[in-house]
C-alpha cells in the first residue's frame, strides 16, 4: 500500500447457511496481506440452522481478529448494519462467503478509497466457476445481452460507476447515509451506492482491485435469484421516484409486452383476426435470433461446450427478473409497506 495509513480496518460479511463455503472464505480472509495494519473481522450470522453459526465460534476462538455477532434479521441489510455498528475501524470492506479474494484485495481497496476520495470503491465483477453449466451462466452474466452493458460487469474499466462489487467505504459515510436499507432483501448494494451518488458522492470501480464471484451452479437457481432482484428493484424505484438506470425497466417491459400480446393474439384469433398473432410469433422470432446471436458471441469467449445451455440462460437471466418485477408491482403497487415473510419465494435464499 503506497503512502501512510493509520486507519483501522474492519472487514465485514453477512452470511447464513454457508456451512459448506465459510471455511474456506474465512481462510481467504486470513490471508489478506495487511501486515502492519491494524484490522478485524466481523462476521453476522443470520441464524444458521446448518452448522454455520458453530463453525464461526470455532474459528474466531482460534483467531481472535475475528468476531461473529448474531443477525436476528437473517437477511443481509440487517446483517451488514448489526457488523458495522459493532465495528470499530474507521474504514469498512464488505466480504461475501461466495467469492474468493486476491491477496492484496483489502489494501487495493483502502489505498484506492484514500487516494480517489470517493465515497465508495470496489473491483469489477469477476467470475471464477467449474462446469459447463456454470459457465455458461458466467458467460451470460458478462454479456450486454444479459446485464445491458452495465460498467461493474468490464474486467478493465477503472472510473465513474453506478454500482461496484461489495464496497469499501469510510465508516463516517456509512453513518451519514443511514446505512444499508433494511427493507430490501435484495439490491440493498444498488440501493446504497444510487443514494450516495444522488447526494453528490461518487462511486469508483478499480480493475487493480481484484475478487471471483461463484455465480449460481443451475439455470433453476439463477432463475430464482434474479426472479427476486426484479421483485425487489421495485422497492428501490419506490423509494427514489425514479430507477437508477433506464436499463432496469427492459426485462419488465419485454416480459409485460410479450404476454399481452399474446393473450390479444389468441382473443383475436377466436374473433378471426390473425395479425396479433403474427406480431406476437415475429417478436418471438426476433427474440429467438438475438438470443442466439448473443450466445454465440458468448460461447465463442468461453468454450463452445456452453453453447446448448446459453440461450436458456439468457432466457432465465430475462425472464425471471421481468416476472420478478412484475410481481414486485403487484406486490407493493398500492401497498409500498407490504410486508414479505422472510422464508417466501421472494426472500429464501436461492443456492
Amino acid at each position: 500500500m503506497s503512502g501512510p495509513h493509520n486507519s483501522k480496518i474492519s472487514i465485514i460479511s453477512a452470511c447464513r447457511n454457508e456451512v459448506r463455503h465459510i471455511g474456506e472464505f474465512l481462510d481467504s480472509i486470513a490471508t489478506q496481506e495487511l501486515a502492519g495494519l491494524d484490522w478485524e473481522v466481523i462476521v453476522a450470522d443470520g441464524m444458521s440452522s446448518d452448522g454455520t453459526g458453530e463453525f464461526l465460534e470455532q474459528y474466531c476462538q482460534a483467531n481472535p481478529r475475528f468476531r461473529v455477532i448474531a443477525n436476528p434479521g437473517k437477511i443481509v441489510s440487517t446483517g451488514l448494519n448489526a457488523a458495522i455498528k459493532a465495528a470499530t475501524g474507521e474504514i469498512i470492506i464488505r466480504m461475501d462467503a461466495h467469492t474468493m479474494y486476491a491477496a492484496d484485495y483489502s489494501a487495493r481497496c483502502v489505498e484506492t478509497l484514500l487516494k480517489t476520495g470517493a465515497d465508495n470503491v470496489g473491483g469489477p465483477a469477476r467470475t471464477q466457476v467449474k462446469g459447463v453449466i456454470p459457465r455458461a451462466v458466467a458467460a451470460a452474466y458478462h454479456s450486454r445481452f444479459s446485464t445491458g452493458g452495465a460498467r461493474f460487469h468490464q474486467d478493465n474499466f477503472e472510473g465513474f460507476v453506478d454500482t461496484v462489487t461489495y464496497g469499501c467505504w469510510k465508516k463516517s459515510t456509512l453513518e451519514r447515509l443511514g446505512l444499508f436499507d433494511e427493507n430490501l432483501v435484495r439490491n440493498q448494494d444498488d440501493e446504497l451506492n444510487l443514494r450516495i451518488i444522488r447526494s453528490g458522492g461518487k462511486v469508483w470501480q478499480n480493475p487493480a482491485i481484484v475478487s471471483w464471484y461463484s455465480p449460481r451452479p443451475s439455470i433453476s437457481a439463477l432463475f430464482k435469484q434474479y426472479f427476486q432482484y426484479g421483485f425487489w428493484k421495485v422497492k428501490v424505484i419506490q423509494k427514489h421516484g425514479r430507477p437508477g438506470s433506464w436499463r432496469h425497466l427492459v426485462p419488465a417491459t419485454f416480459v409485460a409486452g410479450m404476454a399481452a400480446l399474446l393473450v390479444i393474439g389468441v382473443v383475436a384469433l377466436f374473433a378471426g383476426y390473425k395479425l396479433p398473432a403474427i406480431l406476437w410469433l415475429s417478436l418471438v422470432g426476433l427474440y429467438a435470433l438475438a438470443n442466439l446471436a448473443a450466445s454465440a458471441v458468448a460461447a465463442q469467449q468461453e468454450g463452445w461446450d456452453t453453447l446448448p445451455y446459453l440461450p436458456f440462460v439468457f432466457g432465465a437471466y430475462h425472464f425471471s427478473y421481468g416476472s420478478g418485477f412484475l410481481m414486485g408491482l403487484l406486490q407493493f403497487g398500492h401497498r409500498p409497506q407490504a410486508q414479505v415473510p422472510v422464508e417466501s419465494v421472494f426472500t429464501k435464499l436461492s443456492r
